[in-house]
């Protein structure tokens, strides 16, 4: 009888969860061609002078913006599920953050794809070319070597003497820790003159550093953390992700995309029996592991960890966020209003989380309670500094002055009270909040992450 009421809470659990989950999905796709339409029945009634400016303007916003000289570019790497320029209309991840500085890009990457092949698309979309994924790694992973071509690229000027600011949010941020350490490792086929020195500073918005105990929630194996249980919001996130593969209508996918067309799982390349294959995990990113949720987990984490650098030249901020507080001992969602529904189940969840007992610890010292805290997403411990399996130098502030100059190779971090996503997609749920942080990251970008003289600032009523 009691296995049951478990097993029926877990469905219930599961349920409402993959409601929310869909409504905010739906809502995010709604709202970009709400305002896509909008914006579009607007211009018909613009008089003749009027269209033909926001002709020009649309047509603008289809070329490639390449950057050149000085100063550094800033670029906004998105999360998981995430989106860049160019996708869902005119919907903005980053919430607008990237109007408050001239020389911003916001790159469009793999929504669910790994890390490593996050950070491949990356480099080519920076510095021009085919994405090539890697010859090993491909064959490994069983998909396509090669797979968009940026052309000309959008700095392509990019090297050690033009090195570029990066602030990535949630996974973005591990996305650009693996590029800069296949930059010092001289990873990318042409290009023997890479080094860290061609990243300049990284600034972690509620960055997955260390993993999360929400994969473990959402449906990864606790033991191994990388294969999935049977039934889980995951398993009902990659059916619905193989479909979409699948079906491959080009207008959608141009609206949003997942990231694994180097997969090749469309039906006119797999027909039926592919679609069965995929189905039942025999081919695919989520048969072979190439996808970001294993790279999620603590151990994979750990894994991922244990290669990359914290280099002595490079300045290093981070962010990390948490909804949770102390009451009578347990660790509670600090509020209700203040969390974002699709979010506060898991903040309760991962406030309570109990690792296996009967499950081998992620590593040595493990302790449940160091996990409770969290913003609905990741644990606040895992998004001060990299932590595991060694813990890199780090130097916790209070206030932003403290901290003045920065001193590169240390993660300077602060703890601030906001669920996963405050500061993005949405700008009127931070409020205020939003330019005092976005500003914080901006003007630490442009005047106090430097090598060799003061940077030159190109729009002082940015700052």
């Amino acid at each position: 009888m009691g296995r049951l009421s478990v097993g029926i809470l877990g469905l219930s659990e599961l349920f409402v969860s993959a409601a929310v989950h869909l409504l905010f999905g739906f809502y995010i796709f709604s709202t970009a061609v709400a305002s896509d339409l909008s914006h579009a029945v607007t211009d018909c009634f613009k008089p003749n002078t009027f269209n033909l400016v926001a002709k020009e303007e649309e047509e603008s916003k289809g070329k490639v913006v390449v950057l050149k000289g000085s100063p550094p570019p800033i670029v906004l790497v998105h999360g998981i599920f995430g989106f860049g320029k160019g996708r869902l209309g005119g919907l903005s991840y980053f919430a607008g953050a990237e109007k408050k500085d001239e020389r911003v890009l916001v790159p469009d990457l793999g929504s669910l794809t790994s890390m490593h092949d996050r950070a491949r698309e990356l480099f080519y979309y920076l510095k021009g070319g085919q994405v090539d994924y890697g010859e090993e790694h491909s064959m490994i992973y069983g998909h396509s070597q090669f797979g968009k071509n940026y052309g000309q690229g959008h700095y392509p000027d990019w090297d050690e003497h033009h090195p570029i600011h990066f602030v990535g949010h949630s996974a973005g941020v591990q996305v650009v820790r693996v590029l800069q350490q296949m930059l010092a490792d001289k990873a990318f086929s042409g290009y023997e003159n890479t080094s860290e020195d061609w990243v300049l500073s990284i600034t972690s918005l509620s960055g997955a550093l260390n993993g999360t105990t929400r994969t473990y929630y959402d449906g990864m194996q606790p033991e191994d953390g990388r294969s999935m249980k049977s039934i889980s919001l995951l398993q009902i996130c990659r059916l619905g992700v193989i479909f979409y593969d699948w079906f491959n209508i080009s207008w959608l996918k141009n609206y949003y995309n997942f990231g694994f067309d180097h997969f090749e799982m469309g039906w006119r390349k797999t027909g039926i029996t592919g679609l069965i294959d995929l189905l039942f995990g025999n081919a695919g990113p989520f048969a072979s592991g190439d996808w970001i949720l294993p790279d999620l987990t603590i151990q994979g984490s750990i894994k991922l960890n244990s290669s990359l650098h914290t280099f002595p030249n490079t300045f290093y901020f981070s962010y990390a966020t948490k909804r949770t507080r102390k009451f009578m001992g347990l660790t509670l969602p600090s509020s209700v209003l203040g969390i974002h529904p699709m979010l506060f189940i898991r903040v309760l969840q991962m406030s309570q989380w109990h690792h296996p007992s009967n499950v081998p610890p992620p590593y040595k010292g493990y302790r449940d309670e160091d996990w409770e805290d969290n913003d609905g997403a990741i644990n606040t411990i895992s998004m001060t500094h990299p932590r595991l399996p060694i813990e890199h130098p780090s130097h916790f502030v209070e206030d932003d002055s403290e901290c003045q100059p920065l001193q590169p190779g240390v993660w300077y971090y602060k703890i601030i009270e906001a669920d996963h996503i405050l500061f993005i997609v949405n700008r009127e749920r931070a409020g205020v909040q939003f330019d005092l942080l976005y500003d914080g990251i901006f003007q630490r970008c442009r005047r106090h992450a430097f090598r060799t003289g003061p940077p030159i600032v190109p729009d002082e009523s940015c700052q």
